[in-house]
């Protein structure tokens, strides 16, 4: 069996769990079995938007961020659920339990699909009847269907997984990337969205193949430290390895502090909150990540707490950045009662040389140029605390701040706990 596995290389399955949540719902009520089901973020609300729905529902038109309205307007008997985040958790760690029994190096992306690299799992069989097994296995046990993308990298891995769906098992080696992949069109490429796919077309980059062969040097003007990666990946390499350490490591990075008095001054509670930016600005530059998602919780004086989050168009680090998304979300959601907690949280973290940061010539350009400014201070407020340098316009504040604001504690699992985790809003399984 041995023999069947390459010597040099690796072996890598992408098990991405078919509409999850909606899956989930059918597992747990039977009832909802071939029925067009989907999940909305507020059923109650005509403008709710439609998260997940099942394969019954896609079939009238239904789709992944769809207006409520609109979906019942294609499909009026569409049975619409709440999420139940406590179930679909339940659900993901039974699911990667199973992965687990197959190797010991499963890499959890998010809550329904993972990695798991099986190179030395020869004694389960060959790779096409280990990725059989796991998925009878899930379906048996767990009664979720899934799809599996076999592998030599993990690029490949995850692109097998999309090819068929539902219940699908695709073997994609690198000798098929230029038969299979070049001939589709460059948007189809996983890491290339909507507007990456615009730019690319304005130099004649209209298919994967282009993009496999395009010049280096324009792919950098125009996509920055992206182009490179992208270009690897339209030709099948990807050295990244499968690491069972990176989702609990790179989860969310975050503060709160707790104020020593209930607090409804703006200005007060925006020092905090730009406080605790530059302090999660330094912790995600020692761990060499990116933030997708950034978010805040506010606990008001009668204990209420609300945490709101934004996903964003690209990867940030630095505390201006943060900041000014924090600032954004924090006026838009707070109510002016007194507050008495502020918590700041990166989420859906990427490390640096998989940012997919789309700059044009002249952005990149100014981004390169405040890179070593960013590093310096960043080491700085490392070295010797965040209030090392401050902005000049905060000075007169800061002193008054260091005794008022209460001990910072570290919000990673006290903001998962309050915020479930939840998939990026195209979530489209």
């Amino acid at each position: 069996m041995k023999q069947m596995y390459p010597k040099n290389g690796r072996v890598i399955l992408h098990v991405d769990m078919n509409s999850f949540y909606a899956s989930v719902e059918m597992a747990y009520d039977s009832s909802l079995k071939g029925k067009p089901l989907a999940i909305a973020g507020n059923p109650e609300e005509r403008r709710g938007i439609i998260v997940t729905c099942s394969y019954e529902a896609r079939s009238y038109g239904v789709k992944t961020t769809m207006a409520l309205w609109e979906a019942k307007k294609l499909c009026p008997q569409l049975i619409v659920k709440k999420p139940n985040f406590d179930r679909y958790r339940t659900a993901s760690i039974a699911m990667f339990e199973i992965l687990n029994q197959y190797s010991s190096l499963v890499e959890p992306v998010s809550i329904d699909e993972g990695y798991i690299d099986i190179t030395d799992s020869y004694e389960f069989g060959t790779p096409l009847e280990i990725a059989h097994s796991i998925q009878k296995q899930l379906l048996n046990q767990l009664d979720l269907p899934c799809s599996i993308g076999i592998a030599p990298n993990k690029f490949l891995a995850k692109t097998a997984s999309d090819m068929k769906k539902p219940m699908g098992i695709t073997i994609l080696r690198k000798r098929d990337v230029q038969a299979v992949l070049w001939p589709l069109a460059v948007e189809e490429m996983h890491g290339v969205g909507k507007k990456t796919g615009e730019k690319l077309r304005t130099i004649q980059i209209n298919t994967i193949g282009d993009l496999a062969k395009a010049n280096e040097i324009q792919l950098k003007s125009l996509l920055g430290i992206n182009g490179h990666r992208l270009k690897e990946r339209a030709n099948g390499r990807d050295t990244r390895a499968v690491d069972p350490n990176a989702a609990a490591e790179f989860k969310s990075i975050g503060n709160s502090t707790t104020l020593p008095r209930d607090v409804s001054n703006q200005q007060e509670l925006l020092l905090v909150l730009e406080r605790l930016a530059a302090t999660v600005a330094v912790r995600l530059k020692r761990k060499k990540v990116l933030a997708t998602s950034v978010g805040v919780t506010i606990r008001f004086k009668n204990r209420k707490t609300i945490t709101r989050s934004k996903k964003l168009q690209n990867p940030i680090g630095n505390q201006d950045e943060i900041y000014t998304v924090v600032k954004q979300l924090f006026l838009k959601h707070w109510n002016g009662d007194l507050v008495r907690l502020l918590g700041v949280t990166t989420m859906d973290l990427v490390e640096y040389n998989e940012a997919s940061k789309q700059l044009d010539l002249f952005s990149f350009e100014k981004e390169a140029k405040k890179e070593p400014l960013f590093q310096a201070l960043a080491e700085l407020r490392e070295k010797f605390g965040s209030h090392i340098i401050e902005r000049a316009g905060m000075m007169p504040e800061i002193k008054k701040q260091q005794e008022k604001i209460g001990t910072e504690t570290s919000f990673n699992k006290d903001f998962l706990h309050d915020f479930p985790y939840r998939k990026a809003d195209h979530e489209d399984k």
